[in-house]
């Protein structure tokens, strides 16, 4: 079963750039597999942001607890470059086979973000 992009429904015109919609905004249905591995990886994020946090309430060493941010760091870069190329496979190839280049748009206007 290959993941599908829906198009978002557009928003009320109540909302604005101050309040964006959240809820009803665009959706991508992951396969069973893309789900529990992105899922996966947020966990074992989690847990070490917990892991830090733990660390600096019993006052551990500076140095020790930049090592495990830098290992946070790095597991939430590599989660993103997981997204992203999930991203890019379906998403925009799907836009680009459709004849469309919305999401080409949307990811050259989302890469400088990423790239910070």
């Amino acid at each position: 079963m290959a993941a599908e992009c829906r198009a978002a429904p557009e928003p009320p015109e109540a909302e604005t750039e101050a309040a964006p919609h959240a809820c009803c905004c665009r959706h991508k249905v992951r396969t069973p597999e893309e789900h529990k591995a992105l899922l996966n990886r947020l966990s074992r994020i989690e847990g070490q942001i917990r892991g830090i946090r733990g660390m600096v309430e019993k006052d551990v060493y500076c140095a020790d607890i930049l090592v495990q941010v830098a290992a946070a760091n790095s597991a939430l870069n590599s989660f993103t470059r997981e997204l992203l190329g999930q991203h890019i496979r379906t998403c925009v190839a799907d836009d680009l086979r459709a004849g469309q280049d919305e999401k080409l748009d949307e990811l050259l206007k989302l890469l400088p973000k990423l790239m910070k």
